[in-house]
Order: structure tokens, then C-alpha cells, then sequence
């Protein structure tokens, strides 16, 4: 091919991969003009994190591509509360087409900041506790969203079949988030039906609870950390205490024992809530008002059980007798 030829072949070459590239880019909407879905989250943890992975794969199942039939934008203030408003203003600010609120503080602060936005909060035990739905389970105007509230005499059911004897159960709580308060109220009236008893013990500060553990030195049986924002990012603190009192943990989330850090889990998936949630975001996307989602909870089948044989054999509990519970080697 002579010089003449095969620059204008280049030429022809060039000329086609432009215009292809203008046909698709004239027929693929930009960014910009795609639905937004904003996640406003707590901080890094296993849990969250799987409420978000739940959110990115049950969108995927129900046939929306990410980057071609919406976008994400997803923030968090790693657990500071001083700066979850800068994160809702900063989200708020690129025009969402719904807002995912992740735990409770983050959930207040959006209903009480947000309202021309659909909010859908994710992770709450107690969302008529926590001021973000009616009294009557009913939403406010802009706001639904999926709990996470726990079946807490299925899981003391679990926890008796783990520790036959145990009556006694120690539980830390955040004196300043409504989730707390509604986890002690929930396992205290769970307790009941089993004939047991709920120490309780507050905390300020994620800082006080190595010393406030020490309030449950030989008095409890076993410790349940729930999803507390406070208390959950402490539970390493929490493990280590409880090791030198002798004290199994059972952890709402299930990363801890796979880690060996605490005996078992019982808890709802967090993946399933993220679930949960796309669903609601679906529709919103389909066009909803948000007012007409009712929040959803999840049911028994939401719940998983997890035990370390690493821990189990620290308190002599024999492990393969039980059914219907992951033990993790």
C-alpha cells in the first residue's frame, strides 16, 4: 500500500471511531441527567457496608445498571456527628432523586434538614422510637425506609441453646441515640418470656466502655453488643474486657465471629436490610411517592446464626450439636 493510500485509509480509520464515539455518546445520557441515589452513611463498618452491598446488588437484580439508568453517590462522616450535617448539605446540594439515610443519627438529621428530597433510612432498630415514622406506622411525608429491628426472643432462644444455663444478660447502651434506648426496652421485654434479667449499663463516650464494662464484672452471663453506633465501633474494647472477665459476647453482626473476636452472632442479614431498602428505591425511581411505602421490617427468616468453634472451646461449649447455626472454623 502505497504512502498516499494508507494515510488516507488512517484518515477513513479515524474518522469512523469518531463518529461512533459521537453516536454513543449523543445516545447515552450523561451523569449528570441520570437519577441520583445518595447514601448518606455512618462510618466504615461491616455492617453498614453490607447494607450497602445489598442496596448495589438487589438494583442490579431488578434490572437497573448502574451508570446507565442511575448513578450513586456515596458519603460517610466515620462516625463523627459533628459532620453528618456537611455531608447532607454536600449530598443534598447535587439534587438526588432519593437520599439513603444510614443509622439513626444520620436519619434524624436528615428529616429534620431535608425536605424536598425522598428519604429512605437504612438500619434503624426502632424508626417510631427514633422520630422517623408515626406512632401509628405510618410515614411522615418524605420519609420511609427498612429497619433492622431484630427478633430479640428468637435470638435468646439461640443464646440459651449456646448457654442452657445463662440468666443474666449484660448489655452496654449509647445515652444518646434512640437505638439504644429501644434495644434495652426490647430485650428487657424478651427477657421476660425466658425468665431473665437485663443489666443494663450507659455510656457516654465510645472512650468509657472498657471502663464501663468493668460495671459487669461477674454478674452477667453473656454480653449482647447490638448495632449501637457508639457501641458496635467499640467492640474489640469490649472483647478484650469480656475475655479477662470470662464472659462470652454474642455481636449482632456476624464479622466479629468470623474473626474469632466473640463467641456467636444472631442478628438480621444487613445485606437483606440493603435488600430491603433497594426495593424501596426502585420504586421511588419508578416514580412513587415515598409517602405511600410502608417501612419495611425484617421477619424471621432475615435472621442468621453464627458461632466461632475458636470461642466455643474457651467455655466448653460442644459446637457440632447444634443445627441450623454456621459454625465458623
Amino acid at each position: 500500500m502505497s504512502y498516499s493510500l494508507k494515510k488516507l485509509f488512517y484518515i477513513a480509520l479515524s474518522l469512523v471511531i469518531t463518529l461512533v464515539g459521537a453516536f454513543y455518546t449523543l445516545n447515552s445520557p450523561p451523569h449528570h441527567s441520570l437519577p441520583k441515589v445518595a447514601i448518606a452513611n455512618w462510618g466504615p463498618h461491616s455492617s453498614l457496608h453490607d447494607t450497602i452491598r445489598g442496596i448495589e446488588d438487589e438494583l442490579t437484580h431488578l434490572g437497573l445498571q448502574e451508570n446507565q439508568d442511575f448513578v450513586f453517590e456515596t458519603l460517610d462522616v466515620n462516625f463523627d456527628p459533628t459532620l453528618i450535617m456537611q455531608m447532607l448539605a454536600k449530598l443534598k446540594a447535587s439534587h438526588p432523586t432519593v437520599l439513603v439515610a444510614i443509622s439513626t443519627p444520620v436519619a434524624q438529621a436528615a428529616k429534620n434538614s431535608v425536605k424536598n428530597i425522598p428519604i429512605l433510612f437504612a438500619d434503624i432498630t426502632d424508626p417510631v422510637d427514633a422520630g422517623l415514622i408515626k406512632a401509628d406506622g405510618h410515614p411522615y411525608p418524605n420519609i420511609s425506609g427498612a429497619s433492622d429491628k431484630q427478633d430479640l426472643t428468637v435470638f435468646l432462644e439461640f443464646a440459651q441453646k449456646v448457654l442452657p444455663h445463662a440468666k443474666r444478660i449484660g448489655l452496654l447502651y449509647a445515652t444518646g441515640e434512640a437505638n439504644d434506648a429501644a434495644l434495652v426496652k426490647m430485650m428487657e421485654q424478651a427477657a421476660q418470656h425466658f425468665g431473665m434479667e437485663v443489666i443494663s449499663i450507659p455510656v457516654e463516650h465510645a472512650r468509657d466502655v472498657a471502663l464501663n464494662m468493668q460495671a459487669l464484672n461477674g454478674k452477667v452471663d453473656f454480653i449482647y453488643v447490638g448495632v449501637s453506633g457508639t457501641i458496635q465501633p467499640s467492640l474489640a474494647a469490649i472483647a478484650h474486657e469480656a475475655n479477662k472477665m470470662k464472659i462470652p459476647v454474642f455481636n449482632a453482626d456476624s464479622a466479629a465471629v468470623k474473626n474469632h473476636l466473640v463467641l456467636g452472632s444472631f442478628g438480621v442479614s444487613y445485606y437483606q436490610v440493603g435488600v430491603n431498602t433497594a426495593h424501596l428505591i426502585y420504586q421511588i425511581l419508578q416514580g412513587k411517592n415515598v409517602d405511600t411505602l410502608a417501612p419495611i421490617y425484617p421477619n424471621k427468616t432475615d435472621h442468621q446464626g453464627y458461632i466461632s468453634r475458636k470461642n466455643a472451646e474457651k467455655f466448653g461449649i460442644d459446637v457440632d450439636s447444634f443445627a441450623n447455626i454456621t459454625i465458623v472454623e
